[in-house]
């Protein structure tokens, strides 16, 4: 499910993710994966995707962050 997440949608997934692996015990595998998948899903939101194969014409996804934020203006 969070293999092709965006920026864009990288907090709607967590929350997703979130509400699925609520009811599994602590130390569930699927649980465990999860918790670490939402961290993954939080950085992708906060810094966007810098990774891969970028032609010159192509700018990388950015994060969810607006200019102002980004800049610190």
């Amino acid at each position: 499910m969070v293999g092709g997440a965006t920026p864009h949608f990288a907090l709607q997934l967590r929350d997703r993710i979130e509400r699925l692996i609520e009811p599994l015990p602590p130390d569930h595998p699927a649980r465990l994966e999860g918790q670490r998948q939402l961290k993954r899903l939080e950085q992708l939101a906060e810094t966007g995707v810098t990774e891969g194969i970028v032609q010159e014409h192509e700018q990388p996804l950015p994060s969810l962050k607006l200019p102002a934020e980004r800049t610190g203006h």
